[in-house]
């Protein structure tokens, strides 16, 4: 810092939710208890479950997960720029549960999809942010 102002902040991509690095603070943290990210799949699959993962409460420096996200959605995209995916399923994501948690998709008329989304509709009660640790999806490749 120069003058007690910091000279360089370090931020965090999206890139971390598909990381496997989960030690605390490696997340993709963002503004809000509402956000998104879009994953490009390394192929095209017909998903059969999602997986998502925070820190857990006995590793946070503060004690709590509120930073978690509580209620989200995950929808089939064919393209990036797709303005509405196909709903795959909605979720809430259990704080007092294990911190790996695995989610089955609802839909079960689920298509082929190259991108997925992660919508986050709230976090376990942070004002400020919320924190992406890891999110996986795992399916069935097309043939």
């Amino acid at each position: 810092s120069l003058f007690g102002f910091p000279l360089w902040y370090q931020s965090r991509s999206p890139r971390a939710v598909i990381q496997p690095d989960v030690h605390p603070g490696n997340c993709w943290p963002f503004k809000g208890s509402q956000g998104f990210v879009v994953i490009e799949l390394a192929v095209r699959i017909r998903p059969t479950a999602f997986t998502l993962e925070h820190i857990p409460r006995s590793i946070s420096p503060s004690g709590s997960i509120r930073s978690a996200p509580q209620d989200f959605s995950v929808y089939g995209l064919d393209g990036e720029n797709q303005a509405e995916g196909v709903l795959l399923g909605q979720y809430t994501y259990n704080e007092e549960g294990d911190s790996i948690q695995t989610f089955e998709v609802q839909n079960k008329d689920a298509a082929v999809y190259k991108f997925t989304e992660l919508r986050v509709n709230s976090n376990w009660g942070h004002p400020e942010y919320t924190c992406l640790y890891r999110f996986r999806v795992h399916g069935e490749p097309a043939m």
